[in-house]
């Protein structure tokens, strides 16, 4: 039980695999190797599950690289709306926070509403009250802004069309982050945080921030982060799905991971992937994708970050 492990992603979906530089696969797999280290050094000195995915979470949101947090892309109205959730498996506690702005670190703010609200789910300016009665500092939208991010949205601004940044249509592919992680105490917990899609409208609120649909943790089987087309794995409830299968009909994480992103996952339409860990500490990573950011790191030696399939 003495074991740990951490796993991350930073969304489904990647630059096409010849538009990649080299300086920028080392940019990308540093970032992702820095938030790794962070989350297992706090599990290596007795931190909580919850604590190395909310650490793993809160590195990869301070990046421009990635879509959450500071990285994240622009709305139809030029501004920038971040969703986050994070779940722990021993209780099944859970927060989610969706169109919230100004927030430099969402996955933060899930955590409180898990922790000191009554609520699970928190949204728009009922969620930035409950952020300001806590003191949390606005930051101004000059701190997300981001010269790409601004490109994508100039693109297609004033246009129907929005941007998912996991679609095989575009070579911008950007995305959601998240971890999951497995402490010395034998419990697992799982985080996810975004910016959602470029240009979107009407408050779309994607999978991510979505108990079950995005996020998910329970001890007796898994926790997952999901990455892709929200809307897909919203209609699948895919990462209840993978525990699903697992309490009921006995599949192995692996058997479980597999059988939602590349078969039930590639039959709705949608594309992405997902990070899965289980009560033993047994790491899942499938995508449909080109790739997927991704690493983990564990307490018996392995390690490895990578992007695509091979």
């Amino acid at each position: 039980m003495d074991n740990f492990s951490i796993a991350i992603h930073g969304g489904a979906g990647t630059l096409v695999k010849g538009t990649m530089t080299p300086d920028k696969e080392i940019a990308y797999k540093s970032t992702l190797q820095k938030a790794l280290d962070t989350a297992y050094d706090c599990l290596a000195q007795g931190g909580s599950s919850v604590d190395a995915v909310e650490k793993a979470v809160v590195f990869l949101e301070n990046s421009t690289l990635f879509n959450a947090g500071k990285g994240s892309v622009f709305t139809a109205e030029g501004t920038h709306e971040m969703d986050a959730a994070i779940m722990e498996g021993a209780t099944l506690h859970a927060g989610g926070v969706s169109l919230i702005t100004g927030i430099k670190n969402p996955i933060c703010l899930a955590r409180d509403i898990m922790e000191k609200s009554e609520h699970v789910f928190l949204a728009g300016k009922g969620a930035m009250d409950f952020a300001i009665s806590l003191g949390y500092t606005l930051k101004d939208a000059s701190y997300f802004y981001d010269a790409l991010r601004y490109e994508q949205w100039q693109q297609i601004k004033g246009t129907d069309s929005f941007q998912l940044d996991h679609s095989t249509k575009k070579n911008h592919k950007f995305g959601t982050v998240g971890a999951v992680a497995k402490d010395r105490n034998g419990t697992i917990s799982a985080a996810t945080s975004t910016g959602g899609m470029t240009n979107k409208k009407f408050g779309r609120i994607g999978d991510s921030s979505m108990i079950g649909s995005g996020t998910y943790a329970n001890n007796k089987t898994c926790a997952v982060s999901c990455t892709g087309s929200g809307e897909f794995f919203i209609r699948g409830v895919t990462a209840y799905d993978v525990s699903c299968l697992m309490e009921y009909k006995n599949y192995s994480l692996q058997e479980a991971t597999d059988e939602v992103i590349l078969k039930r996952m590639v039959n709705l339409g949608g594309d992405g992937g997902l990070i899965a860990i289980d009560a033993n500490g047994t790491i899942a990573m499938p995508f449909n994708t080109e790739g997927m950011y991704r690493g983990f790191k564990t307490s018996s030696g392995q390690e490895a970050t990578a992007i695509y399939k091979d």
